[in-house]
This record gives C-alpha cells, structure tokens and sequence, in this order.
C-alpha cells in the first residue's frame, strides 16, 4: 500500500515538473515580440485597476456609444492577444525592423494572416502597438487594423468582402477615461 502511495506522488511530483519545464521551455524560444504575454498581463492590470471606458461600436452603419466599466478585459482584449506571431510554423517568417522607437515585424508569406505588428517604445515601456491582419481566398478578403495604447485608446477595425454579398465594416473604439 505504502509503495502504491509512494508512486502515484512520484507520479504527480514529476508530471507537474514537466509541465514547468514545458512553459518555461516556451517562454524562452519566442522568436518574436511576445503579443499572447503583453495583453495577458494588460488585461491582468486592467481588471485590478477597473477603468471606465468610453466605448464606440460601430456595425451595420450605425454607431452606438456608452461609458461602462469592463467586466472582463481578457475577453476584451482577446483579439489583439490572439495575433500572436510567435507560432512555431512561422519561425523564420518575420522580417525585424528598427525604425527608433519602433520595432516592425512583417511577413510577405500568404499563408500568415497577420502581416505586420509595429511596437513603439519609450524607453522600455510600449507606448502603442498596431497590428495588420489580411487574409483572402477566392471568394473572402478580410482585413483587420488593431490599435492600442496603453490607458488612453484601443482600437480594433474590421472589413469584409464575401462574394456577392455587400462590404461589411465594424469598428470597436474604447477611449480610456
């Protein structure tokens, strides 16, 4: 009994090790500006801090505006957190550009549907990050522009063109308050 005991905890020591091991593995081979971990923790510090926001949507042609706090900033914040460029099929697929304060990584490769993400800096801390977002086939073109600047504005803009059917755009604006 006391061995059976013994190995289950052996068991479970060693798989939580390995899944340790396995995340800081990852963290340490990004290739590429870490998009998923920046909005990660600036959802984090949103939610703890709780600003109002100013918030602008507009879909359909119509436009609507509240002021409201945000419930849950991860959600919020989700499209800009899933443009991350450092998937382990596109290593190597990314041109990196300095431009002063700016950091520009861009991609030609069809396949990829984000194209561009530009980092400004002050010194160390980002003042603002755009991301290009393009994908088509035959009968789709999508493009997508996202915004964001620490505390002051987000920003995410979206075009559709399906076949036969008329352009659509919307357009989310928060505005820090």
């Amino acid at each position: 009994m006391n061995k059976w005991i013994f190995g289950v905890l052996s068991l479970l020591l060693f798989s939580c090790r390995q899944q340790e091991n396995e995340s800081v593995k990852s963290v340490s081979t990004l290739s590429y500006f870490d998009i998923n971990g920046y909005f990660s923790k600036e959802a984090e510090r949103l939610q703890k801090i709780n600003p109002t926001i100013g918030k602008e949507v507009l879909a359909k042609g119509k436009t609507e505006q509240k002021s409201l706090k945000i419930a849950d900033w991860k959600t919020e914040l989700a499209s800009f957190s899933g443009a991350d460029i450092n998937k382990a099929s596109w290593q190597g697929e990314f041109t990196i550009e300095q431009d002063g304060n700016k950091t520009i990584y861009a991609t030609n490769n069809l396949k990829i549907p984000i194209k561009l993400v530009e980092i400004s800096k002050a010194g160390e801390k980002i003042t603002g990050i755009r991301i290009f977002k393009s994908s088509s086939n035959s009968l789709y073109t999508a493009t997508d522009t996202l915004t964001y600047y620490p505390d002051s504005l987000y920003l995410v803009k979206s075009q559709q063109k399906i076949k036969l059917l008329n352009e659509r755009e919307y357009r989310i604006i928060g505005k820090f308050k």
